[in-house]
């Protein structure tokens, strides 16, 4: 049974961690350079197998005694808030700098596969975005939130589908949203609701 809830926290917190992260500039340089499509299709299989590893991480987490599992819980949502609200304070110049050297090793790394039939350039999405993501703080968040929850189909499912919109507006309007939308106040209100979450399992973690 899927909680829509939980469904809903989980693709609230997922969307604005990773709209201005590599999964959007990855999906944006893929998308410039092969069909729109199959770029998206291989990003989110990618995603898919992402958040099932994801999923599966909290479900083995959730299984520890309730004390262990709130502390580790605690500790990934404060990893995530200092990411978030340390990306937010940095400068725009640092920020941009960053992206463009993501942006080239994105290129050049689609480059060298030089793919050309459609099922190639799925593939080749698939493995540069699964490599990206890989680790990547929204893996860690899915499986806090899993652990956290013991919902793993509605934390995946919301993990993905935040995930899959990203990507989504990554290959149409990329590059629209990202001249236009502050991405530092996202990160920073991103920061925010994680270091709530952190403090909520806090003082679980104390009356337990």
């Amino acid at each position: 049974m899927i909680d829509l809830a939980i469904l809903a926290t989980t693709f609230i917190l997922i969307f604005p961690a990773e709209l201005p992260d590599k999964t959007f500039i990855a999906t944006l340089v893929l998308a410039t350079r092969f069909k729109h499509l199959w770029v998206w299709l291989g990003v989110i299989a990618a995603f898919a197998v992402q958040v099932v590893i994801a999923v599966l991480a909290g479900g083995l987490l959730s299984m520890l005694p309730q004390r262990l599992v709130l502390a580790v819980t605690f500790l990934l949502f404060v990893v995530g808030a200092i990411v978030m609200i340390k990306g937010g304070l940095a400068s725009r110049a640092d920020e941009a700098e960053a992206e463009a050297d993501e942006e080239a090793e994105v290129a050049e790394r689609a480059e060298a596969q030089h793919p050309g039939s459609p099922l190639r350039v799925l593939a080749v999405s698939f493995v540069i975005l699964f490599t990206a993501e890989w680790g990547d703080l929204s893996q860690i968040l899915t499986a806090g939130v899993a652990a956290r929850t013991g919902e793993p189909l509605s934390v995946g499912l919301g993990s993905w589908i935040a995930l899959a919109v990203v990507s989504g507006l990554a290959v149409i309007v990329g590059s629209v949203l990202r001249t236009r939308i502050p991405i530092w106040r996202i990160r920073l209100v991103s920061g925010a609701v994680l270091a709530a979450l952190a403090l909520w399992t806090l003082i679980e973690f104390v009356q337990a």
